[in-house]
């Protein structure tokens, strides 16, 4: 029984280093961040006043410029779920049929999440430049000149979408290799079955593949969703929100309050926002556990 104990406190050691870390780095800024969000303060002074939860109320029934925010974080969100998962499914199919030169098309995949965001913002602004970027460049040697001195991250009808595409580009690389990891799960005798049975290989794909890769799905749909939701390096190094907020996601609308010195009122915008994502996350893994049922 000593010896028992002995070996039990001796494997929690293990664990305090870690329960230290969340405490220190995890726990206890969200605990001052939620205290913080009832006080009007500005980061400097000692002095906060204390105004509950007024500036809640005002985050979400006066300031169309946050709910803006989310919107446009929305549409970068709806885009990756279909388009940027869409086309790392395809790949990943592609590359499980075991291709030739399979494992260079992983690392090339892989690459883009793996640079950092300010970089590749930087790099894309410079593609999407009106004056000589690559970009406008490419489509008017193809004849396209209306695209002659266009500013893809100025004209706020195409400014979001450009960003967009940036973000799909450099994150579709987490789907692929999550995708491909979930079919190589699944066992060639489900397909063999299948086919035995007069199965195609969209019949295969539909009655096989989807209903074995349902957890990878949702694994992969709530991490693009917290992703995108959370998408700032790139904005901040390309359009800083702008033109005139079109660009603006919640991060930076948080990130503006913080620089103007209401650390009070973006901490509670802060909370806001987690607490949306909290319920979106719940609702995927929801619905995720009803279709699997």
């Amino acid at each position: 029984m000593i010896s028992s104990r002995k070996e039990k406190t001796f494997n929690l050691l293990f664990i305090v280093p870690a329960l230290v870390l969340f405490l220190v780095f995890n726990l206890y800024p969200l605990l001052r961040t939620i205290q913080l969000s009832f006080f009007e303060w500005n980061g400097i002074d000692k002095d906060m006043l204390f105004i509950g939860f007024a500036q809640y109320k005002h985050i979400i029934f006066s300031n169309p410029a946050f709910w803006k925010s989310m919107w446009n974080a929305a549409y970068i969100t709806l885009l990756c779920l279909t388009l940027q998962n869409g086309l790392a499914l395809l790949l990943a199919i592609l590359v499980n049929r075991q291709i030739k030169g399979e494992n260079i098309f992983r690392v090339i995949f892989f690459l883009p999440p793996v640079l950092s965001g300010i970089v590749v913002g930087l790099i894309w602004k410079f593609i999407y430049d009106g004056n000589f970027g690559i970009l406008n460049t490419c489509l008017i040697s193809l004849g396209f000149e209306q695209f002659k001195d266009f500013a893809w991250l100025s004209e706020i009808k195409t400014a979001l979408s450009s960003v967009a595409v940036v973000h799909m580009w450099k994150g579709f690389g987490y789907g692929f290799i999550i995708f491909l990891a979930g079919l190589q799960t699944i066992p060639n005798e489900l397909y063999e079955s299948a086919e035995v049975d007069g199965a195609n290989k969209w019949q295969q794909f539909i009655n096989v593949t989807v209903p074995s890769m349902i957890p990878v799905f949702t694994m992969v749909s709530v991490l693009t969703v917290l992703g995108a939701m959370q998408i700032f390096d790139l904005i901040y190094s390309m359009t800083q929100g702008g033109p005139a907020g079109h660009t603006d996601v919640p991060i930076t609308k948080i990130y503006q309050y913080m620089n103007n010195g209401e650390f009070g009122y973006s901490t509670a915008m802060a909370v806001v926002f987690g607490m949306l994502l909290l319920i979106v996350s719940l609702i995927q893994f929801y619905v995720s556990k009803k279709i699997k049922n």
